[in-house]
């Protein structure tokens, strides 16, 4: 009887627990949405909108400007982001880039140029997690070692633009990091460019950029694509010339809001 009595107690206790663990969705949701194009942006539908918003999670701006943010993750240095950060020194453009901890401890002196010459970095998790695998201390872990040794070798002290690994997250990791201070960032715009040895050419990337291009867009690439870095100057002009303008993170959401009827108040003045 005794023995029973434990034994309920035990699965009781369970469930318990098993309660409190869930209180919140720990289901895996892989990131994907509808591909935007010819003006009109990708969704993701309305369920992961509103999943998003409710944890203040970004994956696209306005539809009613023509703004795009640039976003690379970093996983390992391939000898390309230099190369990268060139054109964007060129040609003025803000992006962020998510790092992880081996890219810290590996390619400091690139990360102290990021930071240099006015981008963000941003957290991808020190050994790129599954989130949903690992406990609530062992995320908080994850994203405190990269914030504080991105702090150490670039001074950077802020850090709140988080990006999951392999762009796998739930309802309890995306609480758990708005707790911690984070924004998820995810994107409306990226194509398979990882692969290093399925190298296409500069052609491939750029064809693959222009394709899904629309306002509001947060678009990620990764540096260790060759074919990005090649491609990167030639799109920057030309979505310029579309009429697009780069902004960074700090600014999404400011759309430009123009005065009512500031040009007929200004030809009357004349």
């Amino acid at each position: 009887m005794k023995q029973a009595k434990i034994l309920i107690m035990a699965i009781l206790l369970m469930f318990t627990v098993t309660a409190q663990a869930y209180a919140v969705s720990n289901e895996s949701i892989g990131w994907g949405f509808k591909k935007g194009g010819d003006g009109e942006q990708a969704q993701a539908g309305k369920a992961y909108d509103d999943l998003l918003a409710k944890y203040e999670a970004i994956y696209k701006d306005s539809p009613d400007e023509k703004v795009l943010y640039l976003t690379f993750d970093n996983g390992y240095e391939n000898g390309y982001t230099e190369q990268i950060l060139d054109v964007l020194k060129k040609e003025k453009v803000p992006a962020t880039f998510f790092v992880t901890g081996h890219y810290l401890e590996s390619a400091e002196d690139i990360v102290k140029r990021m930071v240099k010459e006015g981008h963000i970095v941003g957290n991808h998790s020190w050994y790129h997690p599954d989130f949903t695998r690992v406990s609530d201390e062992r995320l908080k872990e994850e994203l405190r070692k990269v914030k504080e040794k991105t702090a150490e070798i670039t001074g950077q002290k802020e850090m709140k633009y988080l990006r999951p690994p392999r762009g796998v997250f739930s309802e309890r990791t995306l609480q758990l990091a708005k707790e911690e201070g984070y924004t998820h960032v995810m994107w409306s715009l990226a194509f398979v460019d990882w692969y290093t040895d399925k190298q296409k050419g500069w052609q491939y990337s750029y064809d693959s950029i222009m394709a899904q291009v629309h306002p509001g867009a947060i678009i990620l690439l990764h540096t260790v694509s060759k074919d990005n870095a090649d491609a990167i100057g030639k799109v920057i002009q030309d979505l310029k010339k579309q009429g697009y303008t780069f902004k960074s993170l700090d600014e999404f959401g400011q759309t430009s809001k123009k005065e009512p009827n500031k040009e007929s108040k200004d030809k009357k003045e004349d």
